[in-house]
């Protein structure tokens, strides 16, 4: 067998998750978790998050690559963010699925509980470990906060309450949110959710392959 032939046949006994740099680790270690030995992961800019427009084609090369890499079963690793339905249009069009949701900040919840507190989270601002760990790189610096820190109160000042999202158990990042919350001026609750419904559209995903296998 070819090496054209060869990489057409691993494609397609396997899930190609095409997701949002911001959930890259928190895939690999669902991955990891349950054993989903059969799924890979290739991941869209992180950045992509503050520019939506960008989400819907990113997505759609993104698709059209894995198809001429031999992919069949693909999962879209995202949820609407802020695409206005426009990400759900390319999907339908390319017959792919997303993770159901508006965001991450729901589907780390779980559907159900994020649309149970939504009146009371409307002036909330949340973050999670990935926001965490680069609340420099994607806040601190891009606004300008490092050298205007009275900035603070113009970008943050409609949120009543900062709350941390929290996938692992991690003392460092707790601290993060914390001071960020302090930065802010804004009250602070940690939610510990884990991976919420990553887990579940990841492995119902993968077990759909294993069943076309």
């Amino acid at each position: 067998m070819n090496s054209s032939l060869e990489r057409d046949f691993h494609a397609k006994e396997r899930l190609l998750v095409i997701a949002c740099g911001m959930i890259a680790r928190e895939v690999l270690a669902v991955k990891s978790q349950a054993g989903l030995d059969h799924l890979d992961l290739t991941c869209l800019p992180a950045d992509f998050h503050f520019h939506p427009d960008r989400i819907a084609p990113g997505i759609e090369a993104a698709v059209a690559k894995a198809r001429a890499d031999g992919f069949e079963r693909i999962l879209v690793g995202y949820g609407d963010c802020g695409t206005g339905g426009e990400l759900d249009r390319v999907c339908e069009r390319l017959g792919v699925s997303r993770i159901q949701g508006p965001h991450c900040f729901a589907f780390y919840q779980g559907l159900g509980r994020f649309e149970a507190l939504g009146e009371d989270d409307m002036t909330s601002f949340y973050m999670t470990d990935f926001l965490c760990r680069q609340f420099e790189a994607f806040f601190i610096k891009p606004l300008g906060l490092d050298r205007y820190p009275e900035l603070a109160k113009d970008y943050f000042g409609h949120y009543e309450k900062l709350v941390y999202l929290a996938q692992t158990d991690d003392p460092a990042l707790d601290a993060v949110a914390e001071r960020a919350a302090k930065l802010l001026n804004l009250a602070y609750e940690r939610r510990a959710t884990g991976y919420g419904d990553l887990t579940s559209a990841l492995k119902h995903a993968a077990d759909e392959v294993t069943a076309h296998a």
